[in-house]
């Protein structure tokens, strides 16, 4: 398996130490979930204002919020699925809000690479199909997240 992330920064506030922590992170989540073949996505920092227009123009919600996911493997109705031989498979981007990050991790008492992590493993596994709309989804995917991150060594 070959996970390719490319990660931009619109903040210019998250440290080279951190993308590669990161990176790490996805790379052993990508392995623990099994995955296998090229996969690529892309992870953009940006700050609240930046976040809230993204918000507000895909989901209607006119307020900052700390992760969006945009997986491209989720076909809409009437689109229809690409399959390319020897392509990689594109999972999406996540975009997650700085601002948001630093901000829950002082709320929530843990660290802001715990709450950066957690906040990529989110996205990733949305990009992945997994997702917390009825109490069942939301607990296997809240375990499968904890779990990684424990194991990664951020706990909280």
């Amino acid at each position: 398996m070959n996970l390719e992330i490319d990660f931009i920064d619109e903040t210019e506030k998250v440290k080279e130490s951190e993308i590669a922590k990161i990176e790490k992170l996805l790379q052993f989540a990508a392995g623990k979930l099994n995955l296998q073949g090229e996969i690529e996505l892309s992870i953009t920092f940006v700050h609240n204002e930046q976040i809230q227009q993204i918000n507000k123009e895909y989901r209607e919600k006119d307020q900052p919020t700390d992760v969006i996911s945009f997986a491209l493997e989720e076909l809409g109705e009437g689109e229809l699925e690409l399959v390319g031989e020897g392509l990689p498979r594109m999972l999406g981007d996540i975009v997650i809000s700085i601002d948001k990050a630093e901000e829950q991790a002082n709320d929530y008492g843990h660290s802001y690479m715990r709450e950066l992590g957690f906040l990529s493993v989110h996205g990733f596994l949305h990009l992945l199909g997994y997702d917390h709309m009825t109490e069942e989804d939301e607990k296997v995917m809240f375990t499968l997240q904890k779990d990684i991150l424990d194991e990664f060594g951020l706990q909280r």
